[in-house]
């Protein structure tokens, strides 16, 4: 067998005199992931301590501690008169041929050993920009959240000696629960209790859980003509049959759900009725009895999907579908605390019973801890009032916002561009007078330091149109934004 001290130790064990761990900590275990990756292969000889100290230039006792961290753990085996051995064979009869390449340890693998399905429906659609100026899909801008406030309601949640912790399952918390269910019932009419709630991370999630238990191979799933993309992806990936159905100004297509349903079977209808996602119609009240109808007679699930129900800016909000429902059709998911902070939000669910208990186990599996702090929070807000004053001044900057876009897009782009001003949500669809390449468009916006992502951009034979959120925008940020989409225009129509 060749001397030990042959083998190239100073390569791979690398000591940092920084570190809070020991340094027999560290030769240990750099010497245990050697030995894992067949650097020192079983049977190897290792260096005395005396040695093995003078090539790392530590002390010898520092060696010694690091071996009989090895032996404790069963990597390496001390044979009388003989030496200290990678544990595993006989160290007579072992001759191994060391093939050390210099970093091997270093070098985490870049791929898998194995093989394993890709998901080319799963893709991110979401890009990044480092431009200065940008429109999205409509989300809430977070310099309005009230952070110092949220932040001393969850500090002062975790420094109390009693709360309602203990009441906690995987479920999610008890006392949100039950403000939760108040709080729809006094803001959407739906008559439900505790039970009735499941909490999750995010719409998605809730949707995917919704799409586990409800939906198999095969299933026929209605959408709208044009519809939330991170859905479709969710369904695609549970291997349904899409189909999709026309939007009018009055939302989805009722006489069109009519006909598919008369031809084959429904399995579900996701909508998003009250701000249709990405055109922001309402679903008018007529269409919303007929399909509650249509569900009870074809038996086909509504997923309703309380899209922007907060911010709605001319009158009451239509009360959702889930409301009406009378004969259990419905499920009912939303987000809670979207203008709030990002960390401050979470998703639900609303269904009956039998159902909320299948969807626990699906829950329990993948989110099983929840965030109960964060959920105390928000239980608190509801019952102190404090997200209804929130609400209603966030509600009052939006509506400022979406009165100054609309007619900054009028003034800068009303010979390109026809719109109708949305009555609640933070975003404007807007089509396109005459054909223009928008991805050529988004391309040249870009250039001029606004980014418009391509997840915001509709485009077909008779389409050319696109979704432009104002919520995160303030004045100046406005007319930057939109000054700059109307030169780029200008360019090209």
């Amino acid at each position: 067998m060749d001397s030990p001290v042959t083998v190239p130790y100073t390569s791979f064990i690398n000591i940092d005199r920084k570190s809070n761990a020991p340094v027999y900590m560290q030769i240990s275990n750099q010497l245990i992931n050697a030995i894992q990756r067949g650097i020192l292969p079983a049977g190897t000889k290792l260096p005395g301590t005396r040695s093995m100290s003078q090539l790392l230039t530590v002390h010898r006792n520092t060696i010694v501690a690091a071996y009989d961290e090895l032996l404790a753990q069963g990597w390496i085996e001390s044979v009388p008169n003989k030496g200290t051995f990678v544990h595993g064979s006989d160290p007579e009869t072992q001759n191994p041929d060391i093939n050390f390449q210099k970093n091997d340890l270093q070098r985490y693998p870049k791929t898998t050993g194995f093989t394993f399905k890709h998901s080319s429906i799963l893709d991110n659609p979401f890009e990044k920009s480092g431009c200065d100026y940008i429109f999205n899909d409509g989300i809430p801008d977070i310099r309005l959240t009230q952070i110092d406030q949220h932040s001393r309601i969850y500090s002062s949640i975790l420094k109390r000696k009693a709360h309602k912790i203990n009441q906690y399952n995987h479920d999610g918390s008890e006392f949100f629960k039950e403000n939760l269910s108040r709080y729809l019932n006094l803001s959407r009419g739906l008559p439900i209790s505790k039970n009735n709630l499941l909490i999750t991370r995010s719409t998605e999630m809730s949707i995917y859980i919704a799409s586990q238990i409800l939906l198999a191979e095969g299933d026929v799933v209605l959408v709208g003509e044009l519809s939330y993309f991170s859905v479709n992806m969710i369904f695609q990936q549970s291997k349904v049959a899409i189909h999709r159905v026309p939007v009018d100004r009055e939302g989805i297509d009722v006489g069109a759900v009519r006909e598919i349903c008369s031809r084959q079977k429904v399995r579900m209808l996701y909508l998003t009725p009250h701000h249709h996602y990405p055109t922001t119609v309402t679903l008018s009240a007529q269409r919303r009895l007929e399909l509650l109808r249509l569900a009870a007679t074809y038996g086909f699930i509504i997923l309703e999907d309380d899209y922007d129900y907060d911010f709605h800016y001319d009158k009451s909000p239509i009360l959702p579908l889930a409301s009406a429902d009378t004969s259990g059709m419905v499920i009912y998911i939303g987000s809670f605390g979207k203008s709030l902070a990002p960390g401050f939000r979470t998703g639900f669910i609303v269904a009956p019973e039998n159902l909320m208990d299948e969807m626990r186990k699906y829950l329990g599996i993948i989110d099983r801890q929840g965030d109960i702090l964060m959920e105390q929070v928000l239980g608190e807000m509801i019952a102190e009032g404090e997200i209804h004053r929130y609400l209603k001044k966030s509600v009052k900057v939006y509506r400022e916002r979406k009165e100054a876009f609309t007619l900054l897009l009028e003034e800068y782009l009303g010979n390109y561009i026809q719109f109708e001003q949305p009555s609640g949500g933070l975003a404007i669809w807007a089509e396109w007078k005459a054909p223009v390449n928008l991805m050529q468009l988004s391309r040249l916006c870009a250039q001029n330091n606004l980014f418009i992502p391509k997840t915001l951009l509709y485009q077909n034979r008779n389409l050319t149109a696109m979704r432009l959120g104002f919520g995160n925008l303030n004045q100046q940020e406005m007319e930057h934004s939109v000054r700059i989409l109307s030169e780029c225009a200008a360019d090209l129509i």
